[in-house]
């Protein structure tokens, strides 16, 4: 699963990496303890323009009452996605990527404690996350807009040593696949990294909380 991630990239770079149009009520970067429910920075396509926007991350089904109506949709995993109530249609129509600098995810000891590492690409260069989104709103709540769930797989080589899952992280030449502007069959995109382009070191126990912040939480354990 993907449940925390960093940003360090500026918003004007965000906005050249992707060649999108900057929103102008995207969240602050950086961001090192990126956490659920909070605003993040997404890229869509439409009528011929990509578009850098804010969205909730945790998608809310069109079904929701409230934001907290269900359980909390922040991954979609892509062996069901197309079959899922929540996600299918989304999977369909609506496809976005999600900037992020590196990721975290957690292993335990023998005591049970929750030791979390970093998870970056290895030559450095910003990750886009495989997303899907979905617009929520009902009167008299205080949130609506949209809203997105990150894409997972299953884990292969360097990060199934620490957990099953992991994001799926798509290449710059996959982006318009993805994201509906050339074509149609994106379902093979949905695949782990390749063997060698992640690196990954342990980091302070500091960013288990979601309060955490700043850039000494992605520094190796003990440096």
């Amino acid at each position: 699963m993907c449940g925390r991630f960093s940003i360090t990239l500026p918003t004007e770079a965000m906005a050249r990496l992707f060649n999108a149009t900057p929103a102008n009520d995207l969240p602050p970067v950086p961001n090192f303890n990126v956490c659920p429910t909070t605003q993040i920075a997404t890229v869509t396509a439409g009528e011929g323009t990509r578009h850098l926007r804010p969205m909730r991350w945790g998608l809310i089904p069109h079904w929701y009452k409230s934001p907290a109506d269900g359980p909390l949709l922040i991954n979609a995993r892509a062996e069901t996605i197309a079959e899922k109530p929540a996600f299918r249609a989304a999977c369909r129509e609506r496809r976005c990527l999600v900037p992020a600098s590196g990721f975290y995810e957690w292993t335990k000891d023998a005591e049970g404690n929750r030791l979390p590492w970093y998870i970056s690409r290895f030559d450095g260069a910003p990750l886009a996350f495989a997303a899907i989104w979905q617009d929520w709103s009902r009167e008299g709540e205080a949130f609506e807009g949209a809203t997105c769930a990150i894409v997972t797989c299953a884990a292969t080589h360097e990060m199934a040593e620490i957990h099953h899952r992991t994001p799926v992280i798509l290449s710059p030449e996959d982006w318009p696949l993805w994201l509906g502007e050339s074509g149609k069959g994106a379902a093979p995109l949905m695949a782990p990294p390749p063997k060698g382009s992640l690196q990954m070191w342990r980091v302070d126990r500091a960013v288990n909380s979601n309060r955490a912040s700043g850039p000494a939480l992605i520094e190796p354990l003990g440096a």
